[in-house]
């Protein structure tokens, strides 16, 4: 995680605890702390309360410009991406949800398109938050249900939106949240002629990471 994240989840008084990702993942681990010490586990994404609660965020969205052809939502283990599907079609059934991940974390897109999940370990993408290991037995099938395609950008798309965000828009992005804006700005959705709304979430990016990023669009 970001050094930024983890400050922020010790400032609030959480403990973190490190793991290696090539023994075991967070989802493992968490679940056998939670065993061990009778922690209430809260999934961050497989839980139809996080769902619902993810989904507001398209929910609002909606309510201001229901008339939105088409929707672009960051998806990592599915859980914004189902809920705000949910929220959309409820809201505008003609709308198109299309999910968007990095090519180098294609899990969800390869499970979209078979019909059959998939899994990636550790993939080396810049957008950390969509390092999990596959869509969750929850939001797998409310994305084959409610989303209408997943597409997936280049890690150098990716950049090149967190420094759109950054120079244009006055927002310092992290990359997991910068793939609908990346598959828009890159031509990878076809939006022409379309009224289109992104979710852009989250913005947990080390200080080192956004220079590295905004240096890169100087070269």
């Amino acid at each position: 995680a970001p050094k930024i994240k983890r400050a922020a989840t010790v400032g609030y008084g959480a403990e973190v605890i490190d793991y290696e990702p090539e023994e075991t993942t967070r989802e493992a681990l968490a679940q056998t702390l939670a065993a061990e010490h009778g922690y209430t586990l809260i999934p961050p994404y497989d839980h139809e309360h996080v769902i619902a609660g993810q989904g507001t965020s398209a929910f609002e969205l909606y309510q201001d410009h229901p008339e939105l052809d088409m929707l672009l939502v960051c998806c990592g283990g599915g859980g914004l991406l189902s809920g705000c599907a949910i929220a959309a079609k409820g809201m505008n059934p003609h709308t198109q949800v299309i999910g968007i991940e990095p090519e180098l974390a294609d899990d969800a897109t390869r499970s979209f398109h078979t019909k059959t999940l998939h899994t990636v370990h550790n993939p080396p993408t810049i957008a950390d938050g969509t390092r999990t290991p596959s869509l969750g037995a929850i939001t797998f099938p409310l994305v084959l249900r409610y989303v209408d395609d997943m597409q997936t950008v280049t890690e150098g798309a990716i950049k090149e939106a967190v420094r759109f965000a950054f120079y244009r828009l006055k927002l310092v992005i992290e990359p997991s949240g910068a793939l609908g804006l990346a598959a828009l700005l890159s031509g990878t959705v076809d939006a022409r002629g379309k009224k289109v709304g992104v979710i852009i979430s989250g913005g947990n990016i080390d200080a080192q990471t956004v220079n590295m990023i905004l240096m890169e669009g100087e070269a």
